[in-house]
């Protein structure tokens, strides 16, 4: 009965003015009903709202009962698999703090680095514990994960080859490294003309054609070797060493960049992140000095501001692949920030001593098990081992009996042929063990005394047993009470502006609600503390989730089969044109290399293709920003023969539905080629239009925008791709757990990507329904209209449709102010500051504009708020162009002001203290205040610093 069904849907908390304000808003607009406002701004030609059901969604307390029991369908059995995923303890301070703490999630990529010093230091905080751990002296704020970082430095190397080098093309590899590392290194080196060759160290020859080699450290199999020589042999031979190294184990053996490696790569999962079915975690990269400039992902680095006093800022940005585009030599642009941030704080927590102590209780247990195992009869292969053991047995039946006893007993090991591998990590206990030993007891018929077990004895030889320090930093020893560990984060916390403060207005990035019951699940234990590799019968409950969300992510892209394996938007891209290259290969058609993209399209783009093996053609915009359909024609019919894909954002990047968007599709279709779509817009589509209606063969979804996974402070991401049915054959599979005979290889370490988020997405599906997936669409193009109409007047509108409306997003051109009052466009974002907002996206896609996005999850009350700064902040351009203010000093161009700088007695400039830190009402009542002024990125490029300085300059 309609009277007895619970009326508080989730729809109405996450839409900001879905009840409220709505015929105001239209009336701006003037606008009868949002009908109208759908009618105006989505081309008829493309409007389909038939793959929806119109379901209503599930409240939040029945969503919460819902994925409660199908979380419980995961079974929690102990794992002892190890392969890089180790079961770990999160500190309650940190998860409390950090990971469910909408302060630290729902930040923004830290561009604005003015109002994002906490998590720069934070940054600056992992990549010091890096760096020490390594014992190499620049690191990056992380990676993906391993696999990805692996292939990332194979890639860095070919590019850093020297002269006499430049012929050689074959990275070698350790076939000790793990599995799906590997798997990921030949999905990345086919395209580019790599020669991957897996081979046996002991066979190992430094022959010409080798540019590098990649061992792991401890190997796969958990055996501790010293690659000194090694190193030594390929250095002479001009050959590139990289280590893909247990960052935990680090704290007890010699570091790789003692033995004479040039890159350092690994996974920081260990140090307190849930293993999460594989992800996120964060990745680790260290290099030697030379390749700081070369290196992939970002630098944080310390440089000062206007003022002089320290301030740290992402360094070297001229790397990233949004400028460099088709010269890019890697597309990352989502590191793991949040997860990063997070082991960061597990290695301040527990300081040095605290970590070399948990390294040897894990290596006493592995110990333990090993003497018992032994005494027992068993063969464990490895002299020299860290955490993980390798029993080699006689016959396959014994192994079926170990396995039978183990599940009874609900243990899993890892099983390779006639191995079984047993890791030990920080849950571990000594009762643990025993269980572990019982099973093998209950094979052989015999008892073991306890008791008399002996550990006595180094599992690691003397050669590399670790001798320097590490973690000498005084910040590694100052937060070990619980208390003070709170007071430092919350610190940290104050300095960033988040979606706590204010809306963050970004266009392209989708900055919008991430509800806590969106979130709640992913701390779960049914969720957080499974492994990857378990028998696909124990992750029941995941498969479940999977399902259901591939089945809405189908039905609202309009294709047929999704792939969750890419683990950031940038990764979904490469993975689409990994899938396209594959379709055109297999038919026969391997020489269609050629990508068609606008001149508007985001910088992944280009860098994505180009490690496709494709090559660029650009295709020029008109002066309304859409696609010139002449050019697209004339270059898709010259390339025919080679046309493999034209790469298209819909809404285009310039906040505009192109109304011959499915022309634009049937030439290339016509031509050849196949449709990419990028999924950066997809939230200005959802339940009006799709993907495969509209004619793309492919689309890239990023579930951290359009599907309310929060971006974490730069990642987590996710990027999985949704295909049509001759493309679903080609789709990633993985060399552990889904071993299709088609299909690419992996594209990342985990099977299903970062499958620890993925509740999050299929919580915001589930409880907004259809119905609400649609209503969010409306509302955030109502949102970004509503604020073109009371903009319009203050600032040029650069692109509209054809009827005068944006999509969902919409840019401002700021050029006419450098000229009549020398303000630029960063000017105004730094001004912003002082109002407690965010900049909008600045300088992309269009140098000198402002790119503003709303989301459907801000409030017409936040929109006024951003619209009555905006407004002011042009009356303020206006006071330098009349004269009231010289051109030099003025409120904007000195901008942000720091509460230091408008508390102190010397203030020099021509306005107020008030209207410099208080130019509007409301900020009275919630001012953010930035930490630091307008910082000084040339100083900080010239003067690389990028581990934690003397503590003197935190004073």
């Amino acid at each position: 009965m309609k009277e007895l069904e619970i009326t508080d849907k989730f729809v109405n908390r996450h839409i900001g003015s879905i009840n409220d304000d709505v015929e105001a808003m239209l009336s701006i607009l003037g606008l009868k009903n949002l009908d109208e406002l759908v009618e105006k701004t989505i081309p008829a030609q493309i409007r389909n709202d038939k793959q929806i059901d119109n379901s209503e969604g599930m409240s939040e307390f029945e969503y919460l009962n819902y994925i409660t029991n199908v979380a419980k369908k995961n079974k929690l059995f102990r794992s002892y698999i190890g392969m890089g995923y180790y079961s770990t303890i999160v500190p309650s301070a940190i998860r409390r703090n950090v990971l469910e703490n909408p302060g630290w999630y729902t930040q923004y990529t830290p561009y604005q680095a003015e109002i994002s010093q906490g998590r720069l230091e934070a940054l600056l905080n992992f990549q010091t514990m890096v760096s020490d751990l390594t014992a190499l002296p620049i690191a990056n704020a992380s990676l993906l994960d391993e696999g990805t970082a692996a292939a990332e430095a194979m890639i860095m190397l070919h590019s850093s080859r020297k002269a006499a080098k430049k012929e050689a093309h074959t990275f070698w590899v350790s076939n000790d490294v793990f599995p799906h590392t590997i798997d990921v290194l030949k999905t990345r080196a086919v395209p580019l003309g790599i020669n991957l060759v897996v081979g046996d160290l002991k066979s190992f020859e430094p022959k010409d054609d080798i540019y590098a080699i990649l061992v792991q450290y401890p190997n796969f199999k958990g055996d501790v070797s010293d690659y000194s020589n090694l190193f030594k042999l390929s250095a002479e031979k001009g050959i590139f060493c990289s280590v893909a190294a247990d960052l935990l184990s680090l704290c007890l053996l010699t570091p790789p960049g003692e033995l004479g490696a040039d890159v350092v790569l690994g996974s920081t999962q260990r140090f307190g992140i849930p293993v999460g079915y594989g992800g996120p975690h964060a990745a680790y990269f260290a290099v030697k000095e030379e390749f700081k400039r070369a290196m992939p992902g970002r630098i944080i680095g310390v440089s000062v501001d206007n003022k002089n006093n320290r301030a740290l800022r992402m360094a070297l940005q001229t790397r990233e692949q949004h400028i460099k585009r088709e010269k890019a030599t890697s597309n990352i642009c989502t590191a793991q920030a949040l997860l990063a941030i997070m082991a960061g704080f597990y290695a301040i927590y527990h300081g040095a001593e605290g970590l070399k102590k948990i390294g040897e209780r894990i290596n006493n247990l592995a110990k333990y098990l090993n003497s018992g195992l032994t005494e027992l009869g068993f063969n464990q292969t490895n002299k020299f081992f860290f955490d993980t053991l390798c029993v080699k047995l006689e016959n396959l039946e014994l192994i079926e009996k170990i396995r039978t006893e183990a599940l009874k007993r609900e243990i899993n090991f890892w099983y390779q042929d006639d191995t079984i591998l047993i890791s030990m990590d920080e849950t571990v206990l000594e009762s643990d063990v025993n269980d572990i030993l019982s099973v093998f007891e209950t094979v052989k018929n015999s008892t073991l005394e306890k008791s008399t077990i002996n550990i006595n004895y180094s599992s690691i030889p003397e050669e590399l047993t670790r001798k320097s320090s590490y973690l000498t930093h005084p910040l590694f020893k100052m937060y070990r009470s619980e208390t003070e560990l709170m007071r430092y984060i919350k610190n940290l916390e104050r300095r960033d502006l988040s979606l706590t403060t204010s809306m963050i207005p970004l266009g392209s990035c989708t900055m919008k609600l991430n509800a806590a019951t969106e979130m709640l699940p992913i701390t779960f234990a049914e969720f957080a503390n499974i492994h990857p590799f378990v028998p696909i019968e124990q992750a029941e409950g995941y498969q479940q989730l999977f399902n259901e969300l591939n089945t809405v992510l189908c039905r609202l892209t309009s294709f047929d089969a999704v792939s969750l394996q890419p683990n950031s938007g940038a990764q979904g891209e490469y993975t689409g044109l990994m899938v396209i290259r594959s379709y055109h290969c297999n038919n026969g058609e391997g020489n269609r290399t050629i990508f068609l993209i606008p001149a508007s399209a985001h910088g992944t783009n280009p860098a994505s293709a180009v490690m496709a093996g494709g090559k660029v053609v650009v295709v020029k915009c008109d002066e309304n920003g859409n696609i010139d359909i002449n050019d697209l024609k004339e270059k898709a019919e010259q390339n025919k023969e080679n046309l493999a894909a034209l790469m298209v954002t819909y809404p285009s990047t310039h906040g505009v539905f192109e109304e011959n968007i499915k022309e634009i599709c049937e030439i290339i279709h016509t031509n050849g080629g196949l449709v990419y779509m990028d999924g950066a817009n997809m939230n200005a589509q959802v339940g009006l239009t799709s993907p495969g209606f509209i004619g793309a063969d492919v689309c890239h979804l990023n579930l951290h925008k359009t599907f309310s996974i929060p971006h974490g402070g730069g990642g987590p991401g996710m990027g999985p791709i949704v295909v049509a049915k001759h493309l679903t054959p080609f789709l990633p599979k993985h060399v552990l757990v889904n071993t299709a005979e088609s299909g690419i290889s992996a594209v990342s370490s985990a099977p299903f990507g970062s499958a620890s988020i993925l509740p999050i997405s299929h919580a915001y599906v589930k409880m907004m329904g259809d119905k609400g997936l649609q209503q969010a669409t409306v509302f955030a193009i109502l949102n970004a209209n509503y604020i073109r109409a009371r903009l319009a007047p203050y600032y040029k509108v650069l692109y509209t449709g054809s009827k005068g409306f944006v999509a969902h997003e919409l840019i401002f051109d700021m050029h006419e102010f450098k000229a009549s009052a020398n303000i630029e466009v960063e000017d105004i974002a730094k001004r912003l500051m002082d109002y407690s907002f965010h900049a909008p996206t600045v300088s992309f896609p269009v140098h000198g504009t402002l790119m503003v996005e709303p989301t459907e999850s801000e409030s017409k009350a936040e929109l006024d708020r951003f619209c009555d700064a905006m407004i002011q902040i042009r009356k303020e351009i206006d006071e330098v162009i009349n004269g009231q203010y010289s051109k030099d000093d003025n409120v904007i161009k000195n901008a942000p002001h720091t509460i230091i700088e408008a508390s102190s007695e010397d203030w020099s400039h021509s306005y107020s203290r008030e209207k410099a830190v208080f130019p509007i009402g409301y900020v009275k009542e919630n001012k953010f205040w930035p930490t630091v002024g307008k910082i000084n990125n040339a100083f900080g490029d010239r003067n690389l610093v990028c581990t934690c300085p003397p503590i003197e300059s935190y004073k």
